[in-house]
């Protein structure tokens, strides 16, 4: 129980500390969900994507 409220006095009693907890909350889950989603396009996509199959197609120059 002392956790709990030592968390709601630091990051919920107070309205600004309250907007800058969901504020950073949103941009961290924003963060870590689209690089959730490019790693499952990826591996769903392996050897599709350009960046897969681009050294069939450029020529080395020397």
């Amino acid at each position: 129980m002392p956790l709990r409220s030592r968390l709601y006095s630091v990051f919920f009693r107070r309205t600004s500390a309250f907007a800058l907890t969901v504020a950073l909350g949103a941009v961290l889950f924003e963060r870590a969900f689209d690089q959730g989603a490019d790693a499952f396009y990826e591996r769903l996509n392996r050897g599709k994507l350009w960046k897969h199959i681009k050294h069939k197609y450029e020529t080395q120059e020397k």
